[in-house]
């Protein structure tokens, strides 16, 4: 960022540290939230998208459909690790970290029997401060292993 310090080592780590929490909470939004509201995480113009499944999806009003277009009854848990986020300047930054999702649809209650991960694959972030705020710029998922959403067992 061009500072050096103790002041600069601050604004570095706190910027880090914003850029990890998007991450985690684009997750916990998904899983544990409601999954329109990560449209928020993203600036105006922010983008969300996958290459190899030729998405796109651009703004954060066609983001918040997007994401709250999800199945009412689909059971989700994401779990992401091996973040690492590179501070570019006082405004920019980007990050790639790693996620797995564990998921079912038709999910009615009660404990799903675990299985292997549906997804295993990592994001490409760029972030942008904006009056003051990180957000997401843009994402760019990449998913080498990959299958389809399992139905819940009926109870």
């Amino acid at each position: 960022m061009g500072s050096t310090g103790s002041a600069g080592s601050l604004e570095l780590l706190l910027a880090e540290r914003a850029c990890e929490r998007l991450i985690l909470d684009f997750v916990h939004r998904l899983d544990l939230g409601d999954p329109g509201s990560v449209a928020e995480l993203f600036t105006e113009d922010g983008s969300w998208q996958w290459p190899e499944g030729e998405r796109r999806i651009e703004g954060r009003a066609a983001l918040r459909a997007y994401f709250g277009s999800r199945p009412a009854d689909r059971l989700s848990r994401r779990l992401m690790s091996n973040v690492l986020v590179t501070v570019a300047s006082e405004d920019t930054a980007d990050a790639v970290s790693y996620f797995s999702t564990h998921r079912v649809d038709g999910y009615g209650g009660g404990i799903v029997p675990a299985g292997p991960p549906v997804q295993v694959g990592h994001y490409e972030d760029r972030f942008r401060r904006v009056d003051g705020r990180w957000l997401i710029a843009s994402r760019t998922l990449h998913l080498p292993f990959g299958g389809p959403t399992p139905k819940a067992a009926a109870r």
